[in-house]
């Protein structure tokens, strides 16, 4: 039998159990339904180094950011715990004054020859997206496996949906505008690097990076638009490892012990956070359409889309 619910959000993924998070603390009870698991959600395939990557409107996203930022530097306390830890490195080829007026809250940021040096928090995201379900049990949510075919599914058992479905969101809003942006990742075994680096060029299907994570050394990537493959590519693998290694030599002998794919929910017109009343005169909030940096972006828009639920 199922609980009543004062909010379903729809969707398990970072965005979703964020935002169920912040409601449920909230004192609302809230449900979420997801059609997946979280491991097997795009969220856990993010290498997840924070920062504003293909997103926008921009006016919004830097906002949105630090306010995640904050949340994450404080879980960073515990990493073992929140799979959040604050780690050292370099986006290549960054400079401050091309960046937003967020970046002047980055502490400790220095210019150097290869770019940006900074630290960020670096999240491992199946034990974070773990965590995030364990804090919303604690706060009286529950995580239901289900498959949404319609929001009225979901407003017929709760006065209040919240739309976090990402991708799916192109066929249950409609929203065309919604596009998967594929990313292919290679996890070697790390030969002994503690430093993340990043050299990205938004206007490129291919970038550099190398992220030191628990499970060994994640590379990437790719940023292919309209690409909805969901397997390896071999010949991209073996082009994300030569890359990587002309930035880390030692990376050209590394063992591979795994592929990632993961389909970025972009949104044409950028992040979605609104709400609109539903036929039977209930509510649907939205919050979908972060691109790159769903979990950069998390917590501010978890709040700026609990403040429309009333």
């Amino acid at each position: 039998m199922s609980t009543v619910a004062d909010v379903i959000v729809v969707g398990g993924g970072i965005s979703g159990l964020t935002t169920a998070l912040v409601l449920a603390e909230r004192g609302l009870r809230v449900r979420v339904w997801s059609r997946d698991p979280a491991p097997d959600t795009t969220s856990a395939v993010a290498g997840a180094l924070w920062w504003p990557y293909r997103i926008e409107p921009e006016a919004q996203v830097g906002a949105w950011s630090l306010a995640s930022l904050r949340v994450y530097e404080g879980m960073a306390a515990d990493p073992a715990r929140t799979g959040v830890r604050m780690a050292a490195g370099v986006h290549g080829g960054e400079r401050l004054a091309a960046l937003g007026p967020w970046a002047r809250s980055l502490e400790g940021a220095t210019e150097v020859a290869e770019g940006l040096s900074v630290t960020l928090p670096l999240i491992d995201m199946p034990v974070h997206l773990r965590r995030l379900e364990e804090l919303l049990a604690e706060a009286g949510g529950t995580v239901e496996r289900r498959t949404v075919r319609s929001f009225a599914e979901a407003a017929a058992e709760a006065p209040v949906v919240v739309n976090c479905t990402g991708l799916g969101s192109r066929e249950l809003v409609p929203d065309p505008g919604v596009r998967p942006v594929r990313g292919q990742l290679v996890v070697v075994e790390n030969p002994g690097v503690d430093a993340w680096f990043v050299q990205a060029d938004p206007a490129s299907s291919t970038t550099t990076y190398l992220f030191p994570q628990p499970g060994g050394l994640v590379l990437g990537g790719t940023a292919e638009v309209d690409d909805p493959r969901t397997a390896p590519d071999p010949r991209t693998a073996e082009e994300i490892v030569a890359r990587c290694a002309r930035v880390r030599p030692e990376i050209a002998g590394a063992r591979v012990i795994g592929h990632r794919v993961g389909l970025r929910p972009a949104r044409d017109a950028g992040v979605r956070i609104e709400a609109e009343e539903l036929p039977d005169g209930g509510l649907l909030v939205h919050n979908y359409g972060h691109g790159g940096a769903g979990v950069t972006v998390a917590w501010g828009c978890a709040r700026a889309a609990a403040q429309l639920v009333r």
